[in-house]
């Protein structure tokens, strides 16, 4: 089978990596040094020098080169989404776009399902999705991945195309749910991240863990989520993977800022696209329009973009009117 991929971050490589064991993959990358660098050498420079890739994978500069496949994987970040497919919008037709990326969309607030949706109705969506560092997966560490698509018989071609040896997907048909938990995910490994460079301990971390997974269930209801897939692999799943491990862009960022770095430096430091930024900004606008509460990403948000002073916002969160857990 042909396969192409856009993006070529240490997700898009380690996805091309797997399937390339059975199947040709073909990488858009905008650099052009990158795309010698896999087309030559069989190397992705940027990521995994250490790696070489298999001669199955193939990269190119020319995004409508990817149209010659009928499986599409989208692996850029969430906020690129829109600009990108623009361009090829009208090819996508009777394609099977399975969706990478984790956010939600800052000027529109929108999943990344409602996204594809408005540029091309003819296209078959699915989210792969789950605990899974790239880090982990190129080397051939067990992963668990859930594949949620609105079509079961899709869901399931993709499950048969990506369960072999060291990775294991589940099918859904919850794309709502599947979608949020990973957006919201990012959203409390930064505030997870930035309470451990603040130097609070454990009891800290897994208070906001714990309280975040209710919100995330909570706003995720309100979307039309099953509350089961929170409880998955693309919720907490994906929410211990990314809060408590080093490999997570989100939860090094929160470190840092936590420390003191200022936003910007702490995301030159990380060096990739932290998607919990911009998706708290677009979590919290959405849950004041829907009249939502969400405290927790709310002194986030505070914190990221009012300046607020991020002890405070803990005492805040300490000293809420008390109530019941549930």
């Amino acid at each position: 089978m042909n396969i192409s991929i856009i993006g070529a971050g240490s997700w898009a490589s380690a996805i091309a990596d797997f399937l390339s064991k059975e199947n040709k993959v073909l990488m858009y990358a905008r650099n052009i040094e990158d795309v010698n660098n896999i087309n030559n050498f069989h190397i992705n420079k940027k990521y995994f020098d250490y790696l070489k890739l298999s001669e199955n994978i193939k990269a190119t500069n020319n995004l409508e080169k990817l149209l010659d496949n009928d499986i599409i994987i989208n692996a850029i970040p969430t906020q690129s989404i829109r600009e990108v497919l623009e361009k090829i919008k009208d090819r996508l037709d009777n394609k099977i776009l399975i969706n990478l990326s984790k956010g939600i969309e800052l000027k529109s607030y929108k999943r990344v399902s409602e996204i594809i949706k408005e540029l091309n109705t003819n296209c078959t969506y699915a989210v792969l999705t789950g605990p899974s560092h790239a880090e982990e997966v190129i080397k051939k560490m067990p992963t668990a991945l859930v594949c949620a698509c609105e079509d079961e018989e899709v869901a399931k071609k993709i499950q048969n195309l990506c369960s072999k040896d060291y990775l294991r997907v589940y099918t859904s048909t919850d794309v709502i749910g599947c979608e949020i938990g990973g957006a919201i995910k990012n959203v409390l490994a930064f505030g997870i991240g930035m309470v451990t460079g603040l130097g609070f301990g454990d009891n800290t971390k897994a208070a906001i863990m714990t309280r975040g997974i209710y919100e995330m269930n909570k706003f995720a209801v309100s979307q039309g989520a099953n509350p089961k897939s929170i409880n998955g692999l693309c919720g907490i799943g994906d929410l211990i993977v990314t809060a408590t491990s080093m490999h997570s862009r989100n939860n090094r960022c929160g470190i840092l800022f936590g420390k003191g770095y200022s936003l910007e430096e702490a995301c030159k430091k990380v060096k990739t696209v932290v998607e919990g930024i911009p998706t708290t900004k677009a979590l919290y606008e959405l849950s004041l329009k829907e009249k939502i509460e969400l405290p927790i990403t709310k002194e986030i948000y505070k914190v990221i973009f009012e300046n607020s002073d991020p002890k405070k916002s803990v005492e805040i969160l300490m000293n809420r009117d008390k109530k019941s857990e549930y």
